[in-house]
């Protein structure tokens, strides 16, 4: 079994994330760390009793001292969206509360690779590279591994097929202006333009009409309707952070679009939104900029303003 991993916030998100780490085997040591000890206390207890049925794992409660030796800081702390509330409305609440985490954790687990999930993920990632000098390489965002299972999750339903043929990625921010570059999306190496024109027997498989803007509509639009129906998502999110963890500690190295600072791509530089990137022990061992229509790199381009729009408006 693997190595420590510190978890800040112990809401949904974060005890979510620590109970699916333990039913995977992730991680032998889980820290869980809030401002609300009671809660983090409850949390750790009540996973831990799940433990003897699932994969044993030490877990518990503690403070910024107990991370140290982490190899992962998951960072899940902060104000929760609310129904109808943007996650950039959080921007300015989150960005406090992340200043006075920021030194602390970085003190007692100064190598650590840090990943974040709380939101606006894409301000958060940018504003810790800034605070605190940890390379951004060792900084990685959620970003849009979330949007894109939920890309995945609707094309599969629409062709009717394992969602794990779906190729595709979400990029930009996590948010209202990502987008899905759709030159590159593809069906088990099948260009999707061309899918349709494969399938031979028509009779037996078909593709319902829809368009481009639906499926990018949905989703955008998924985290607000959970949140809307049950006050918060949480399995979506604690599955990819889960995901991209083992890709870590793997060793073996998995492309997965996260928040990353940029440093030129596609033109871009000094502003955190998604693209592929080359995940490793280390933390992102390379971004990736595959070619995209020019229509695409606008879209990436204006989403990276959008997010520095935003930035400017902070008091960091």
């Amino acid at each position: 079994m693997n190595g420590k991993i510190t978890i800040i916030g112990a809401g949904w998100v974060g005890a979510s994330i620590a109970y699916t780490m333990v039913t995977q085997g992730i991680a032998a040591d889980i820290v869980l760390i809030d401002i609300n000890n009671d809660k983090a206390v409850a949390e750790a207890v009540d996973i831990k009793q799940a433990a003897p049925f699932l994969v044993p794992a030490r877990v518990k409660e503690g403070t910024y001292e107990d991370a140290v030796g982490s190899d992962i800081v998951v960072i899940a702390s902060g104000v929760g969206r609310k129904p109808g509330q943007s996650r950039i409305d959080l921007a300015q609440t989150n960005v406090n509360i992340l200043k006075s985490i920021a030194p602390e954790i970085v003190k007692y687990a100064p190598d650590a690779i840090y990943m974040f999930v709380a939101n606006p993920v894409d301000v958060l990632t940018y504003v810790f590279c800034k605070l605190t000098g940890i390379p951004h390489t060792r900084v990685i965002g959620s970003g849009t591994s979330l949007d894109t299972t939920r890309l995945r999750t609707k094309l599969a339903e629409l062709y009717s097929v394992n969602p794990t043929q779906i190729h595709g990625y979400v990029y930009g921010e996590h948010g209202d202006t990502s987008f899905v570059p759709w030159s590159l999306v593809n069906i088990s190496g099948i260009p999707l333009a061309d899918y349709e024109n494969a399938i031979t027997n028509k009779s037996a498989v078909s593709v319902p009409d829809y368009t481009h803007e639906e499926v990018e509509e949905y989703v955008r639009k998924s985290g607000g309707k959970i949140i809307a129906g049950k006050g918060a998502t949480f399995y979506g999110i604690a599955a990819s952070v889960c995901y991209a963890v083992k890709a870590i500690y793997s060793g073996t190295d998995t492309i997965l679009p996260v928040s990353v600072m940029l440093t030129g791509e596609y033109g871009v530089e000094d502003v955190v939104i998604s693209l592929p990137c080359v995940l490793c022990k280390e933390g992102i061992k390379t971004t990736l900029a595959p070619k995209l229509t020019d229509e695409e790199t606008e879209k990436f381009r204006r989403s990276a303003e959008a997010m520095k729009a935003v930035i400017a408006q902070l008091e960091i």
